[in-house]
């Protein structure tokens, strides 16, 4: 199943263009088809506008202006209709150029290295050019309804180092005006009465060689309301109707836009993997968070190592768009196995351990979601799982628990040869107690490959698959 296993493997540059547009009419009639015409009306003098002499695009963090539609017009003067797309980034400021006191209004000569989306903003000139002439004034006494609302216009195209400013400027004109005209439709549809709703765009990474796409939704309406849309779209770029590409939690992260909650996301990501002879990798598919010992101001440490796999598997259902649910603390965990029976009240605010079967149940319990058990008897057995474990990441795609003796930990993957049977373990160790420090966590072998060995040979190990509910 094609899913993207990651969110950095792009190569080129995205340019994503964002910024505010008025959207404003009077509405002197309550029938429904005027009023439907009249704001088709509008957002046709907004698509007007785009294409006008008064566009202007600004690179933020810089001092590049563009003028698309004045026979390509910029600033600085070094800019011309021919400068290669990737040549932007030389002028755009970073923290380190600031802290260190360089101006933004020279040309820098090296590239940022974080870069890799370059943010433009959208404006419109307010003056134009004419002869003046004096304001007349009349006055009309009559019922109307004002319309008003600003759309939050976010446009992004990815374009390769061939590609000059005047050929990717021109695609992302076509990306603003097509997608007024998804707003247009998205705000005639979920019209009631003189109330619209604001159309909300969304990017989303599909399997190549579809790559990046824009999805305009209604703000406000749930994801539980949109199915027949999902469905139109999974239609539309001939997708498997078993995974939810299109669900808001599902929206494409850019690469250099932080994560607010500060957790890790995919640290596995920056490793390289290991090399066996005739073995193929079979990776976790989608975004998770890292989630460790000592996090959320919860001291854990020796006892919530099992809690902790659990959460890096609630974030994995959380990022895919299964549940809107937030990763469950420790107490909501303890709690959820009190409500099942399997615990007694006391167990709520102790600091007890809990294996595999518990997590199951919790998964089972909070997010609705069925685990298979595998049973092994002696961690020696281990490496004869080579086959299951490969089929659990190609056809569930999830992060997989893993509890022996008191130690937890969790399965992002396996690489495994089906001649030789050789296999290694993609693993991320929740007992970490550091900071968020991903050239720690990796170098450290705190996410990291490790061989048969890594399990106690002797000990029994039990391990939750997860399964993934097939929804669209």
């Amino acid at each position: 199943m094609g899913v993207p296993d990651s969110q950095s493997s792009d190569t080129g540059i995205i340019l994503r263009v964002r910024g505010p547009l008025e959207l404003k009419c009077q509405l002197d009639t309550t029938d429904a088809l005027l009023m439907q015409k009249v704001i088709s009306g509008t957002f046709e003098t907004l698509r007007a506008q785009v294409k006008s002499e008064s566009l202007v695009l600004t690179v933020c963090d810089s001092p590049v202006f563009i003028w698309p539609n004045r026979g390509f017009h910029a600033t600085p003067v070094e800019i011309t209709p021919n400068t290669p797309c990737e040549d932007l980034q030389q002028w755009i400021q970073t923290d380190e150029q600031e802290s260190s006191g360089k101006r933004s209004g020279k040309k820098k000569n090296k590239k940022s290295s974080t870069a890799t989306a370059i943010n433009l903003h959208l404006m419109m000139e307010v003056t134009t050019k004419g002869p003046l002439s004096a304001p007349i004034l009349s006055r009309t006494v009559q019922k109307s309804h004002f319309l008003s609302t600003t759309l939050p216009m976010d446009c992004v195209i990815r374009t390769t180092s061939k590609d000059t400013i005047k050929d990717a400027f021109e695609r992302l004109l076509e990306a603003l005006t097509d997608q007024l005209c998804k707003m247009e439709k998205v705000m005639l549809q979920h019209m009631k009465g003189t109330t619209v709703l604001v159309p909300e765009p969304l990017h989303f990474l599909l399997p190549e060689p579809k790559g990046l796409v824009t999805v305009v939704y209604p703000a406000g309406v749930p994801d539980s309301q949109l199915e027949t849309q999902r469905r139109e779209l999974h239609q539309q770029f001939e997708l498997p109707d078993d995974w939810p590409y299109f669900r808001r939690a599902n929206a494409y992260h850019f690469p250099n836009e932080p994560y607010k909650d500060g957790y890790l996301r995919n640290p596995h990501l920056v490793l390289t993997h290991p090399s066996l002879d005739t073995g193929k990798v079979y990776l976790v598919q989608g975004i998770y968070s890292y989630h460790h010992y000592m996090q959320d101001h919860m001291d854990d440490n020796g006892w919530g190592c099992a809690y902790r796999s659990l959460q890096t598997i609630c974030s994995w259902f959380q990022q895919q768009g299964y549940t809107e649910r937030p990763v469950p603390t420790h107490k909501e965990i303890q709690q959820a196995l009190v409500d099942v029976g399997d615990k007694q009240g006391s167990f709520v605010g102790s600091r007890q351990w809990i294996g595999s079967i518990e997590v199951q149940a919790v998964l089972n319990q909070l997010l609705e979601v069925t685990s298979k058990i595998m049973f092994v008897s002696q961690g020696s057995e281990l490496g004869s799982k080579g086959r299951e474990l490969a089929n659990h990441f190609l056809t569930e795609g999830t992060p997989i628990m893993i509890g022996g003796g008191v130690l937890a930990h969790t399965i992002l993957g396996v690489a495994w040869s089906e001649t030789t049977g050789q296999i290694r373990y993609l693993i991320l160790d929740p007992h970490y107690t550091g900071a968020e420090d991903l050239q720690v966590i990796t170098d450290k072998g705190w996410c990291g490959w490790k061989g048969p060995d890594f399990w106690d040979q002797t000990a029994y190990y039990n391990l939750c698959l997860p399964q993934r509910p097939k929804v669209i």
